[in-house]
């Protein structure tokens, strides 16, 4: 793969240039042995009636499967008529499957009899594993150990089996084989595996592959997604989950494939209960529902509520294009239906369109007078195909919508076949989805089949219609989300040195045995990261705290100071709009009351006798609960509390929330959550999934705060938490936000127990920057570079840099004359730009012309990870009047460090034989090369 690659072009062979290209070829996937088996082996083969040994060997039989399979059985020379082996090293070839269904206690002694024999796949079918408890824990451990022993890929344990209809294999214990068809289905459940394949012979819904995952020991989602991303058989993929396992790896797998390829989710344990039963079910820990709700939005995963939706969406994701917008014109026969559907569509949270004033006076000529004159646009019961034809073709030419909906009731005006036939042309709208329902049974059956087949996806009810374009918006918007280019956080001078500090008093806090930071240490950490906070002095006495006072000025605020207390006004421990000298003396008194009075004895404890003497006397409490009070200037609230924190999630680790703040946090519940790191653009989507948003842009002609700024802040919170890892949770609460200005007004940091190992701590589910491969470099004539991975706010600089290619660099780097239009295209830079560094890392030569003081891109140098080997593929292109200074080869050096550090075994690149320049390049950089005459090309090797 590499930066052209935003889908299969067989026009595009992607490279390697600085004058170098790679041509792509799909590499033998380590599952294709698990999907495409020529021989399979299956054992535990019984003839014994109702067993599961007996019924896989019967499906693989009567599947047709033109492999060979193998029963093993070591009592018996045949199985139901098929000459049997007693054990796998007795077949007489190489086995590429292994289907295994004896007990567990079995499974690991003969996992390693497959490794022994150079299995490179298995089935594990028998149930008795970690759902059992410690026992079962323990043989998973054993086969596991086994299986990467010699990197056997397992699939389950406890699970259904698999089934590739279009190869005819089916093994599984269902009673019966799914259709071929384009929808790859996972499953974590068998039972509902049976179910499904039931209900998709009623409703003819075909698939190219049927995936039981069981427990997830080896395969999980992320191999199973990228596997059927790859998949030319497979245009959709829907999946029912109940735990998400490797978290990194599924959203690493789903944001790359689900930009070509629709991925359909819907997820059990949304309640506590069946969370709880869904973890007896698989052992493992279902995670929270809102947290995975940002997770499938971030990786651009569709989650859908039912069964019937989720094939609904893959149907009507592969069959039309996906809206631009929200809104949805609606054309029916009939009132009830209109209104239905938009009761759904409101209530989902999509829009009924307007009808543009053109549109309005053609429907007008066109419809008779009782038209509804509105959206729905009601044309009447007695609509004639005609009819409907012309006012769906004027709604569709409509700017004001982005998608049709066409309802049918069978009056006996009607003619359900009749309008099917009229709609067929106009199931390929431009950049539109047409949708249709036509409501009825029998009359309208011959209609529905005349419009599937053209395309158009058809409902029995509209309101199901609604909620599908609801569902394709959603998809659509969030897919455009992700791949919107970010404005640049722009960075202070100092910035690193200030964050180094943050590092260094998280050290010392640790050290000192503390998990708690006080609220003047959490104020240091978020300045450190260029967050506001209001100015902060510590007062060790009273006499000190009424001095600070009269330097800030009054009115002022006294709160608590402890190193263990987190809710510092649950203990009386904030006193406001303290006015004069006095007030703040009383507000000391009342601040160290609250606390005597609220915790026990033991946790206050005073050092001398004298400290317990009237605080006017400047006695001190040296203790944790009590280290005195910090003085701030009372600040007025005009404008919004909000509230920005992170806690961890034991599955996708930071997770942050933004929403509305204050003292009543818990009770408006108003927030949104989502994974870091933050860019500009998920900063500001997360915040528009708050209601308090709408307030935040200026309502009631109250002015709009800086939206742009309060982004930004958001950005660097999430650096925060990405960047010190053992902050547990954070809070800022207040963060106030108002037209002149933001200011943190409280802060609280917590950090991971002591105990914790370092290895231990959760880690980002998306990963973050890789800072680490930032370096500065001087060309040859001592001008300096910055060589670091790409970000996606570098795509205006990289059409500046295609700009200023030549006709000949292009060619090396891409085998073909790849024209300008599409190289700048925003849908292709958003594929180079936006990187998932798990799987791919773009490096840039980025220079500051000293002329105009613009960053400029000299270069760009791409490792991408081979999927299913451990092999990565390169690429460099250096811009033109940029070559011969010394770029591609820093940044070929860097790239083979990184794949050093990646742990990749090789580095692999195919180079054109009359690009010499990079021949010569990679040979002096340590590269092997290997020339193929047929292919024409040069291989260029690294060994790591």
């Amino acid at each position: 793969m590499d930066e052209t690659r935003t889908e299969p072009v067989p026009a595009l062979k992607p490279g390697v240039s600085q004058r170098a290209s790679v041509i792509w070829r799909k590499p033998s996937h380590p599952l294709d042995s698990m999907f495409e088996p020529a021989t399979v082996a299956l054992v535990g083969a019984t003839e014994s009636e109702g067993s599961v040994g007996r019924t896989v060997l019967q499906n693989l039989e009567k599947a047709s499967f033109t492999g060979s399979v193998y029963p093993i059985n070591p009592k018996r020379d045949t199985v139901l008529g098929v000459k049997a082996y007693p054990n796998i090293g007795a077949v007489p070839e190489p086995v590429d499957l292994a289907v295994i269904v004896t007990p567990a206690p079995t499974v690991p002694a003969l996992i390693k009899e497959c490794a022994q024999a150079r299995v490179p796949s298995a089935i594990i079918i028998s149930a008795g594993f970690k759902e059992t408890g410690p026992a079962g824990a323990e043989l998973e451990r054993q086969v596991l150990e086994e299986a990467r022993r010699s990197r056997m890929r397992v699939l389950g344990p406890n699970c259904l089996g698999l089934m590739c209809p279009h190869s005819a294999l089916n093994a599984t214990f269902a009673s019966g084989m799914a259709r071929p068809g384009s929808v790859g289905f996972i499953s974590q459940s068998g039972a509902l595996c049976t179910a499904i394949l039931d209900w998709s012979f009623r409703e003819n819904v075909g698939f190219s592959a049927f995936v039981s995952l069981g427990s997830m020991l080896d395969v999980g989602w992320g191999d199973l997604i990228y596997y059927l991303g790859d998949d030319p058989q497979t245009r959709s993929i829907v999946i029912y989950m109940e735990t998400i396992g490797d978290a990194r790896a599924f959203l690493s797998a789903a944001r790359e494939v689900a930009l070509t390829k629709p991925i359909i989710v819907i997820k059990a344990g949304q309640t506590e209960a069946a969370a709880k039963a869904a973890a007896s079910h698989t052992g493992s820990l279902t995670g929270s529902n809102e947290v995975l709700q940002a997770a499938f939005r971030r990786a651009g995963v569709l989650r859908v509520e039912t069964i019937a939706e989720l094939f609904d969406m893959a149907e009507v994701l592969a069959k039309q294009p996906r809206p631009k917008g929200p809104r949805l014109a609606i054309v029916t026969n009939a009132g009830g239906p209109g209104v239905l559907a938009t009761d759904m569509l409101i209530t989902s949270g999509a829009q009924l369109a307007d009808i543009s004033g053109d549109t309005f006076k053609s429907l007008n000529d066109l419809l008779p007078a009782a038209w509804s004159h509105n959206n729905p646009i009601d044309i009447l019961g007695d609509a004639g195909p005609g009819r409907y034809a012309r006012a769906v073709e004027l709604a569709a030419k409509d700017p004001a919508n982005d998608g049709l909906l066409v309802i049918l009731t069978p009056q006996a005006m009607t003619d359900p076949t009749g309008t099917a036939a009229e709609l067929k042309p106009m199931a390929e709208l431009d950049h539109k989805p047409i949708l249709a329902s036509w409501m009825g049974a029998k009359e309208v059956e011959v209609g529905e089949e005349i419009l599937n087949r053209a395309g158009i996806p058809t409902f029995k009810y509209p309101d199901r219609a609604a909620r599908a374009f609801y569902y394709m918006w959603r998809y659509s918007d969030n897919l455009r989300a992700l791949y919107e280019t970010p404005a640049v956080v722009a960075e202070s001078r100092g910035a690193a040195a200030r964050r180094q500090r943050a590092s260094d008093l998280i050290s010392r806090v640790r050290k000192s045995g503390r998990s708690l930071l006080t609220e003047f240490e959490s104020k240091q950490v978020l300045a450190a990261y260029d967050i506001p906070t209001v100015e902060t002095r510590i007062a060790k006495t009273v006499e000190e705290a009424v001095a600070i006072a009269d330097q800030i000025g009054y009115p002022v605020v006294l709160k608590l100071h402890s190193e263990i207390i987190t809710h510092k006004t649950d203990v009386g421990g904030v006193q406001l709009n303290l006015r004069d000298a006095t007030a703040v003396r009383r507000a000391w008194c009342q601040i160290e009351q609250g606390l005597a009075n609220s915790a026990p004895s033991s946790t206050i404890h005073h050092p001398t006798s004298s400290s317990t003497q009237h605080a006017t006397r400047n006695t001190q409490h040296a203790t944790p609960a009590f280290l005195g009070v910090t003085v701030q200037p009372m600040v007025s609230l005009e404008g919004y509390e909000l509230i920005l924190g992170s806690s961890q999630d034991p599955q996708f680790g930071p997770v942050l929330l933004f929403g509305t703040g204050g003292q009543l946090v818990e009770v408006f519940k108003d927030r949104a959550l989502g994974l870091p790191p933050l860019n500009a653009t998920l900063a500001r989507r997360m915040m528009e999934r708050t209601q308090i948003y709408q307030a935040l842009r200026g309502v009631r002609g109250r002015q709009s705060i800086d939206l742009a700024a309060l982004e930004q802040l958001l950005v660097r919170f999430s650096q925060l938490v990405i960047e010190q890892p053992w902050i547990a949770e954070a809070d800022i609460n207040p963060l106030l936000a108002s037209p002149d200005r933001l200011l943190a007004l409280d802060a609280r940091i917590v950090l991971h127990c002591a105990d914790v190992n370092e290895e231990a701590l959760s880690r980002p589910a998306i990963r973050p920057y890789p800072t680490q491969y930032v370096k500065s470099w001087k060309t040859r004539d001592g001008r300096p570079i910055t060589l670091r991975p790409i970000r996606p706010e570098d795509e205006p600089l990289m059409v500046h840099f295609h700009l200023n290619l030549s006709e000949q660099s292009v060619y090396y780097r891409f085998f073909s004359a790849l024209k300008l239009p599409e190289r700048i295209a925003h849908e292709r830079l958003t594929r180079i730009c936006f990187n998932d560094y798990d799987r791919e890392i773009a490096l840039v030569a980025d220079y500051v012309n000293p002329r105009s003081g613009q960053h400029e891109i000299l270069g760009v140098g791409r490792l991408t990870k081979v999927r299913g080997t451990n092999d990565g593929e390169f690429a460099l292109l250096v811009s033109d009047s940029w070559q011969h200074h010394g770029i591609g080869t820093e940044l070929l050096k860097l790239l083979v460090q990184i794949g050093r550090t990646e742990k990749l075994e090789r580095l692999v690149g195919c180079i054109l034989p009359e690009n010499r320049a990079m021949q010569h390049l990679c040979k002096k950089a340590g590269f092997q090369l290997h020339h193929y005459v047929e292919a024409g090309e040069w291989e260029a090797v690294c060994r790591l």
